[in-house]
């Protein structure tokens, strides 16, 4: 598989992590750092420090899961940097999930006003969503990735292998990104992914997924149009997600939350956008065969729009939606009013 060529950096499949390590030695950094968690020391630092051989690097450890994606920990981050010496001529490698490309690419982009970072993403999230397209960012008050920047790693390296220490429920929390990227974009990829489970997964999909991303991000760096599709199922399903992380002893992952967004989004898209019913009574199917049924209780609704309040896209108090009009295609800077965001919610309590 040929490197996929983003704004200002290449996406690197096969050999990537030699191309990694080659890619260090041409650039001649002053200091290499790489940032993981607890889980990607274990399971993933090994094949990485095999692959770069002989380059040195300091390690930074942080507490993994989306609670700590926060601005603490980012200053946990910066006083590593400062106490090993970091200069502006320094490189982080950001080993990990979505939580670590976020939050590494956030501190890298701020600290002495930006180093470089590159993204090894280790999960399937990350591999399709999070470590392509230059956004980075941390949760505050319980809002995801409400403070951040537009800054482009410098490379990202795909190495599916690390997919082989991944849980079921991981993998098919990643697999809501693959699926959201045939929704809104490619007919044919949402039909092949209805014939497979997560775990079956081939590297081709997650290539044309990636692919897919990257084109919407080119076409629109800074989310001022059409990237705004990349947010289906996030208006609702972020809200979902933060709700849980604060209420519920075993949180959602991203995904799982995410698939939420897709119904209650998908019924908006029918109300709103023209998608039919079949398509709609379609994707309902698709994702309930796969993701778990979540209990959202009434007495939820309004703690869900509070949230949805704060959400980016949103414009002059309005709460904006990227909809549907058919499965493959969608539109954007669509709003809703709160009896309808409701009427979405308990449509997916009752299907």
């Amino acid at each position: 598989m040929n490197p996929i060529e983003s704004i200002s950096y290449s996406v690197f499949f096969e050999n990537s992590l030699q191309e990694l390590s080659a890619f260090l030695i041409k650039k001649k950094y002053s200091k290499v750092f790489v940032l993981v968690d607890s889980n990607t020391e274990i399971n993933c630092l090994p094949t990485l420090q095999e692959a770069l051989g002989s380059i040195e690097f300091d390690l930074i450890e942080v507490t993994p899961g989306e609670e700590n994606k926060n601005i603490d920990f980012c200053i946990g981050i910066w006083r590593m940097l400062l106490d090993f010496g970091a200069d502006r001529n320094s490189i982080v490698i950001n080993l990990g999930g979505g939580v670590i490309t976020d939050m590494g690419g956030f501190a890298a982009s701020t600290f002495k006003r930006g180093i470089d970072f590159v993204q090894v993403p280790t999960t399937l999230l990350s591999q399709v969503d999070a470590s392509v397209g230059g956004k980075t960012g941390i949760d505050m008050e319980n809002v995801k990735n409400i403070i951040g920047t537009f800054t482009q790693p410098k490379a990202v390296f795909i190495h599916t292998q690390f997919l082989k220490t991944l849980s079921d429920r991981e993998l098919r929390s990643g697999y809501a990104e693959v699926i959201k990227h045939g929704l809104i974009y490619d007919v044919s990829l949402f039909q092949k992914l209805k014939a497979i489970a997560p775990k079956d997964l081939s590297n081709e999909i997650i290539y044309r997924s990636i692919e897919i991303k990257n084109k919407v991000v080119i076409a629109d760096p800074f989310e001022k149009g059409i990237r705004k599709i990349l947010n289906y199922g996030h208006t609702i399903g972020h809200a979902v997600e933060s709700y849980s992380l604060k209420h519920d002893k075993a949180p959602l992952l991203h995904g799982e939350a995410i698939a939420i967004g897709f119904i209650c989004e998908a019924y908006l898209s029918k109300m709103k956008n023209g998608l039919k019913e079949e398509e709609l009574s379609e994707i309902v199917k698709t994702i309930k065969n796969i993701y778990p049924v979540y209990k959202l209780a009434k007495n939820s609704y309004s703690g869900l729009l509070d949230i949805m309040k704060n959400d980016k896209k949103n414009n002059a108090g309005q709460i904006s939606f990227s909809l549907l009009s058919e499965i493959g295609k969608c539109g954007y800077d669509i709003f809703c009013s709160e009896e309808e965001i409701f009427e979405s919610l308990d449509y997916y309590t009752t299907r």
